[in-house]
């Protein structure tokens, strides 16, 4: 009466070492196709061009394809939900932002949890933003920015990619400290609102530096603050918000690359190490400072608990700010 039972033991137990090692193959194979790196914005946009240039490398150093795919769209929170959900195999990536892993979830209700849901994989960038305008704003400065608010109540608006998104929270940011207000336009990205900026649709954004940078030379943009602590190489007549009169302002948005949870070590230690490779550089490092990023790097663990730190600073400030929805 026992035997069948034993037999059926025996069979479960061959069948779980067959899955077993055909996943340890699997993992120690990897990559054996292409993998995705999908960007929650549309094409254009700083973190766009970010993966783009870091995806390039990575297909090099992989030895397969890496397919950028944007999915723009409620914060970030599309793209990074679909991340969220994915397999954790390596083959789906994140380029997650302050705004996908921090902002939008304190502001917002998201579909996924930032801290149980994602694996951080590597830091890549920080890029300060540029308060800019449509060269017809008859406004050059920040307190002329803020003289005008006081004049005309709900006359100024600002662009953003979003609800939620770290441009989105510097404006709401600039509002709350200079005790003016201010009309907040979503759009689905910082390309498209860049352009009706530069159309004249909207006069002013919070945009990074990264993307800003070839219209405040072509004359399209004028920058009227910078929002990390010191000036910019890039910009270096271009003052602070806070050589503008806004103590303590500075806002700063980060890239990192993330997986889903559970993604496995030998993947994850690979992943890190090219990453961080990369970014060692110098081509890299020139061609990221042109376009006015800082680059970041560090381990798993180590960036795991900035971005925990992230999320609890933004977290307070949006509630300070009262900014929770």
């Amino acid at each position: 009466m026992t035997r069948f039972p034993n037999i059926l033991r025996g069979v479960l137990a061959a069948t779980v070492a067959i899955l077993v090692a055909f996943a340890a193959q699997a993992e120690n194979a990897y990559p054996n196709r292409a993998v995705t790196l999908l960007v929650p914005y549309p094409p254009g946009g700083s973190a766009d061009i970010l993966a783009r240039i870091v995806g390039s490398e990575l297909s090099k150093r992989l030895g397969q394809p890496v397919v950028i795919d944007n999915r723009g769209g409620a914060g970030t929170a599309i793209g990074a939900k679909a991340v969220a959900g994915a397999r954790p195999d390596g083959y789906t990536l994140l380029l997650g932002t302050v705004s996908s892993q921090a902002i939008n979830p304190a502001m917002n209700k998201v579909a996924y949890d930032p801290a149980k849901d994602f694996t951080a994989v590597s830091p890549l960038a920080s890029i300060p933003f540029v308060l800019v305008a449509n060269p017809t704003l008859k406004i050059d400065s920040v307190a002329g920015l803020i003289a005008r608010a006081k004049e005309q109540p709900d006359g100024l608006s600002y662009a953003s990619a979003g609800p939620g998104t770290s441009n989105h929270l510097a404006g709401e940011l600039l509002a709350s400290e200079a005790r003016i207000r201010l009309l907040h336009v979503p759009y689905k990205g910082s390309a498209p609102a860049l352009n009706d900026v530069m159309a004249g649709v909207v006069p002013l954004m919070f945009d990074l530096q990264a993307t800003t940078l070839p219209y405040l030379k072509s004359g399209k943009l004028k920058a009227l603050a910078v929002t990390s602590r010191m000036r910019s190489s890039l910009l270096p007549e271009v003052p602070t918000m806070i050589e503008s009169g806004l103590t303590g302002y500075e806002v700063a948005a980060w890239f990192g690359v993330f997986a889903p949870a559970g993604l496995p070590a030998s993947i994850l230690a690979r992943l890190n190490a090219e990453i961080t490779s990369i970014l060692k550089t110098p081509e890299m490092k020139e061609r990221l400072h042109d376009l006015g990023a800082e680059l970041e790097s560090g381990d798993p663990e180590s960036y795991t608990a900035y971005v925990r730190s992230e999320s609890i600073k933004w977290a307070d400030a949006i509630k300070r700010y009262g900014l929770a929805p």
